[in-house]
């Protein structure tokens, strides 16, 4: 059998850059939409547990689609999996655009959020996994983009912090959901008439039972971005946003403008690991281990100094920053490694795996960061963040125990078809 076609460079860099831009969209929409759930219902008088509970089903959806998104993308082609979640994305924003703000109800959100879980984590199991397709094999490509991407993407789910905040501010919930699913129908039609070929072959011959990796490396690795990312979102996704605006009395435009530029930082630190990190050769387990012990340090830190009164807002900002650039690096280190472990025609399983992995973290990490902030405060008024930061620490060291197993990756090779 005959190795498959590649791509040519130009339709490889417009295919690239098209998928890029479909995947901003739909994480612009992401990050506007979170913060306009989040702010609109605590503004209502829901507390901080509450307010997770609102994204349960995003969560625990985003861990079902990635585990069965690399099985449609494998049987049925990653361009069919991203139209797929651009136009579910859309679904989830019409529903809550076309319902009346006084049937707003605690079921109804969690149900459009459900879908708005699949949508997200459609888009990007395609995104990154058609990197891999249309990278090529020159030296360090894969790296480079794959960092460009992530990273980019991270900036744009900042301005859409941003955004959700200040269009809440300005013109209310349902007009802002309204101007948010424009923007996404804007990307769908663009990618539905410049995308070209198929990102990849679809393959019938998968079965289910193919979905869960027998590759050692990819369930590593996997199970340490469960733990970082739950270490991440068990004190950022809920806890920090309402102690911004409860204990710091910041303005809701204020929270969601400070989150915006740490996302977007973060997502410019991602896109520039190549040359932070630099070295003669890619990234490997040791490089993610290295990583995972330093960034465990910093909620330590933060936590001892909210513990001996000093300044919270000078504090979180501080250590806020210093967890941001080291989490940027370890994930991009990761992006790169799910990557370089898998072959091409393995490429959307296995990234599916991983973003379960991921998704797994981010449920795990929003229920115990509304949980643990509700319990934590009774201690005082900086208590919750001090017990989120806590965990975060335990669930950092957990992921720096396990990156030591990970290996350095192998020289990727195309496989064979059929």
């Amino acid at each position: 059998m005959t190795a498959p076609n590649k791509p040519s460079a130009d339709s490889s860099v417009r295919n690239y850059a098209v998928v890029t831009l479909a995947y901003w969209a739909d994480t612009l929409a992401d990050g506007a939409i979170r913060m306009l759930v989040l702010f609109y219902f605590y503004q209502l008088g829901f507390g901080a547990f509450q307010v997770a509970s609102l994204f349960l089903f995003y969560e625990f959806f985003g861990v079902v689609t990635n585990l069965c998104g690399g099985y449609l993308a494998t049987r049925f082609g990653l361009k069919s999996t991203l139209f797929m979640g651009l136009g579910t994305q859309l679904v989830a924003l019409s529903m809550l655009a076309l319902m009346p703000p006084g049937l707003l109800t605690v079921t109804y959100v969690m149900a459009s959020q459900a879908l708005s879980g699949i949508a997200k984590d459609l888009t990007k199991m395609s995104s990154k996994s058609a990197v891999k397709l249309v990278a090529g094999e020159g030296e360090g490509r894969l790296y480079r983009w794959v960092a460009l991407l992530t990273g980019s993407k991270n900036a744009l789910k900042g301005v859409g912090f941003f955004a959700g905040s200040l269009l809440l501010s300005m013109v209310g919930f349902q007009m802002s959901v309204w101007i948010i699913a424009s923007l996404v129908g804007m990307a769908l039609v663009v990618a539905a008439v410049m995308l070209r070929g198929g990102l990849g072959e679809a393959n019938r011959k998968t079965r289910f039972h193919h979905l869960f990796s027998r590759n050692r490396s990819v369930n590593l690795l996997s199970i340490a971005r469960m733990f970082l990312f739950g270490a991440r979102d068990v004190w950022f996704v809920v806890a920090l946003p309402v102690f911004l605006s409860s204990v710091l009395g910041w303005k809701f435009w204020q929270a969601g403008g400070f989150m915006a530029l740490w996302v977007i930082g973060y997502g410019a630190v991602q896109a520039a690991a190549p040359v932070i990190l630099r070295g003669k050769a890619d990234p490997s387990g040791g490089t993610a281990t290295k990583l995972a012990f330093l960034l465990a340090l910093i909620p330590v830190g933060i936590a001892a100094a909210l513990y001996g009164n000093l300044s919270p807002a000078t504090v979180v900002i501080c250590g806020l920053v210093l967890f941001g650039i080291v989490f940027a690096l370890n994930s991009a280190v990761h992006s790169f490694l799910i990557l370089a472990y898998t072959d091409r025609d393995k490429v959307a399983l296995n990234v599916g795996i991983y973003y379960m992995g991921n998704a797994c973290g981010r449920l795990a990490g929003t229920i115990l960061s509304g949980w643990l902030y509700q319990i934590g405060i009774r201690s005082g008024e900086t208590g919750g963040l001090i017990a989120c930061l806590a965990a975060s620490a335990v669930l950092l060291m957990l992921t720096f125990g396990i990156s030591f197993a990970l290996p350095k990756p192998q020289p990727v090779r195309a496989s064979a078809s059929g």
